[in-house]
């Protein structure tokens, strides 16, 4: 094993961190000099304009692909550094290559990441000098250890990426890969003090004067975004990283290449659905936690002019969820043997349908007023039942069963178990599936006939069954194949070409949902900058309408995912340049 001091010596990783950290100086000094040049030189004012799109609109699409490009950068290295350990344990050199693969595509989003923040770190200073006053007054501590984290990520990832032929394999690579993922998600839980402060404020008083900076920083919803962020970003980053390799596989020419990228498809949408699972779980903590901070907060964001936006995010989740069972049922065509538990495609088709519509099914009806009339109201007579939260809840958990168990049929498609009570254990696994749906579908009735309070502590009943049920299916289901008998190696390269555009959508609806949530998550403090503490006195302060919102969003993802092929365009490029010479 090399040690550290042999790595320092290697001139490749000395001249990338150097590189690493005079790109980050730079942009920090450009950061100060236009601050101090421009910005300061300015006269004073609460609120500055910016030009054609107006200030808010500037900060919303900066500050979104930022936190785009922020998601798929913390999320690929903790992909990479899994991949490693796995290819540590099973000698399987696959996995490195994966590794490596996926660390390729930060190389320029790291800098594209960095440019956009500091683009939106002038925005703030310019545009809101005196919101940004506020978070100074109370955050200045935290900036220090922001930046001393944005030099230990940088330092990181270049001693990571530089010494990959070198080290790649060995536990010092290892050690690298787990502090680049401890400096990056350090840097995402700081800033997301920040985002919770704005949300649910505390450690201040009545004023806006700083008690205790802790307080500051532990918030309501700080935690609860920080593991609802971590989920979301680990699943975002799997289904951008499953879109590259979607393209790569269907632009292959050679059938090596074809299999090595629908393999990486295969695990970066493996890593998208398996974190996408319980994602709704984490986003059901962090509205309990608003809920449980401003009973009026909740009312907006669930009840309110917030509402119907959760009749598109049903929309959206539906079709991520689709995306994601569509994909796996495709890819049973590439296993021999598979036929045994394809045929149940159809019927997981009917209920993750059914669940979809449900979800999406809104409470009162956009209506003229004689429709109104003859429904006797906004409420559809017979819809309008399904519409509240009791069978959404009831159906949104039917939906994540329903896909674990598609996830369950695909792995065990190639696979015969040898174990003596293998009957036994499968007849258990239904069981405890069979529970969980009796479980949510009797809550879900039940809280018709209960009060909203009574009926919002069901969901956590309903989580827990739905949980339950899937670590045990997977406790019986590691030991119930643990050494079986194969019906045959995965063919590899094998799958129809649509089924890489079930990739593409992920990525796509995945980029504009996170879009969307952002909106409403910021959307829900209406006409505050930190809620109840700093009034929103902008000019163009206002809460967008739903379909100027889906708007912004569309412009933001389609500037992101732009951005992204045009980084994939340089790095193929670039790999070509270094075949060719």
């Amino acid at each position: 094993m090399h040690s550290s001091a042999d790595v320092d010596k290697h001139p490749s990783v000395s001249k990338g961190i150097l590189k690493g950290v005079i790109k980050v100086s730079v942009i920090l000094l450009l950061i100060y000099a236009i601050v101090e040049l421009f910005i300061g030189r300015l006269p004073q004012a609460d609120y500055r304009a910016f030009p054609l799109t107006g200030s808010r609109i500037a900060i919303w699409i900066v500050a979104q692909v930022h936190l785009l490009f922020g998601a798929f950068v913390l999320a690929v290295p903790l992909f990479a550094l899994i991949c490693e350990i796995i290819a540590l344990k099973t000698k399987d050199e696959r996995y490195n290559q994966l590794a490596y693969e996926f660390v390729k595509l930060l190389h320029m989003a790291f800098t594209t990441t960095a440019i956009f923040g500091a683009l939106l770190l002038i925005a703030l200073i310019g545009l809101y000098p005196k919101f940004f006053d506020h978070m100074t007054k109370i955050f200045k501590p935290t900036y220090y250890v922001y930046v001393f984290l944005l030099f230990g990520e940088v330092i990181a990832f270049y001693v990571y990426y530089y010494s990959w032929h070198k080290l790649v394999g060995r536990p010092l690579h290892i050690v690298y890969g787990a502090l680049l993922n401890f400096f990056g998600i350090s840097i995402m839980v700081a800033a997301n003090a920040w985002a919770a402060y704005m949300q649910t404020p505390g450690g201040v008083d009545e004023s806006g004067n700083l008690v205790s900076l802790w307080g500051a920083i532990n918030t309501y919803t700080w935690m609860p975004i920080n593991i609802h962020r971590t989920i979301a970003n680990i699943s975002y980053g799997g289904s951008i990283a499953g879109a590259y390799a979607a393209f790569r596989f269907l632009a292959a020419e050679s059938d090596e290449e074809r299999a090595r990228y629908d393999w990486m498809g295969y695990v970066g949408s493996f890593i998208a659905i398996a974190a996408l699972l319980p994602l709704p779980f984490a986003g059901y903590f962090l509205t309990m936690e608003m809920y449980a901070f401003s009973q009026q907060m909740g009312i907006t964001l669930m009840g309110g002019v917030f509402s119907w936006l959760f009749i598109i995010q049903a929309v959206l989740i539906g079709v991520l969820f689709l995306a994601a069972n569509y994909y796996l049922w495709l890819g049973m065509m590439r296993i021999k043997g598979s036929e045994r538990y394809s045929k149940y495609n159809k019927w997981l088709l009917v209920v993750v349908t059914i669940c979809v519509i449900v979800w999406m099914t809104p409470h009162s009806i956009v209506a003229s007023l004689e429709e109104a009339r003859k429904m006797g109201g906004t409420h559809h007579p017979i819809l309008g039942v399904l519409g509240v939260m009791s069978a959404k809840n009831t159906a949104v958990n039917i939906m994540i069963l329903a896909t674990f168990l598609s996830f369950i049929l695909y792995k065990r498609a190639n696979k015969i178990a040898t174990v003596s009570w293998a009957k036994t254990g499968a007849l258990v696994q239904g069981l405890v599936l069979a529970i969980a749906v009796g479980i949510n579908i009797f809550y879900g009735i039940y809280g018709y006939f209960v009060e909203a309070i009574v009926r919002l502590g069901f969901s956590n009943y309903m989580v827990y069954a739905v949980l339950g049920a899937m670590l045990i299916v997977i406790a019986i289901d590691i030991p119930m194949f643990k050494g079986a008998r194969t019906t045959g190696p995965i063919a590899w390269g094998k799958m129809p070409g649509r089924s890489q555009y079930a990739l593409f959508l992920l990525a796509i609806t995945f980029t504009w949902t996170m879009g969307l949530m952002g909106y409403a998550r910021s959307g829900i403090r209406e006409y505050w900058h930190v809620y109840g503490i700093l009034r929103d006195k902008a000019p163009d302060a206002f809460t967008p309408t739903l379909g100027y919102a889906a708007n912004i969003v569309s412009v933001t993802t389609l500037l992101f995912l732009g951005l992204v092929a045009l980084i994939v365009a340089l790095g193929i490029r670039a790999e070509k340049s270094g075949k060719a010479h």
